[in-house]
């Protein structure tokens, strides 16, 4: 049965739940609702597990706060004896508007220190990830205070649709591949 660990951003705590940061968390939140799943607290995050179409799909939420997600990361995937081409990370991104989808198979952080930390301790750049669109609509210096502010109500009546989206494109990522879900989803 082939693997694939779908791993979502965001920091751990009740101050976090509704923030822009958090949309990874969010994401497979609203996945594991849709599937009736429940996360369970193990060793360096909140685990549940799904199977789907011959795939088992390892959804983890760290519990090492946004920053020292690769510990994470590294952990689960060896853990799992899950290959590297077999992982999605969720995040969010300020430079796609909100609610934009763009999957990518390799890539730079992009300032991200999450994906940063994954990077680092991965020794690559070659790993499938989702960038979810937060906007950038803030003032020059508040980019945390943005990324750490809760959705505006605007945003917030389109978000159903959008993490809907997003879980048709992880199961996509597990049965059709990388570049077929690239093109069915990505600008969507």
């Amino acid at each position: 049965m082939k693997k694939f660990l779908v791993v979502g951003l965001g920091n751990i705590g009740p101050k976090y739940h509704n923030t822009r940061h958090n949309i990874g968390f969010k994401i497979l939140d609203s996945f594991a609702r849709q599937n009736e799943l429940v996360f369970e607290e193990q060793r360096l995050g909140a685990v549940a597990k799904y199977r789907f179409k011959g795939r088992t799909f390892i959804l983890l939420k760290p519990s090492t706060f946004m920053n020292l997600s690769g510990k994470a990361v590294r952990y689960w995937l060896n853990e799992e004896k899950i290959p590297l081409e077999n992982l999605l990370v969720l995040t969010d991104d300020i430079n796609l508007d909100f609610g934009t989808l763009r999957l990518k198979g390799k890539g730079s952080d992009g300032g991200h220190n999450g994906l940063k930390d994954i990077q680092n301790l991965m020794g690559t750049q070659k790993y499938a990830r989702l960038r979810f669109g937060v906007g950038g609509d803030f003032s020059k210096g508040n980019q945390v205070n943005y990324v750490l502010g809760e959705w505006s109500q605007e945003e917030d009546n389109h978000l159903k649709e959008r993490l809907e989206k997003c879980q048709d494109l992880i199961k996509s990522f597990g049965t059709a591949g990388l570049a077929n879900t690239m093109n069915s989803y990505n600008g969507k």
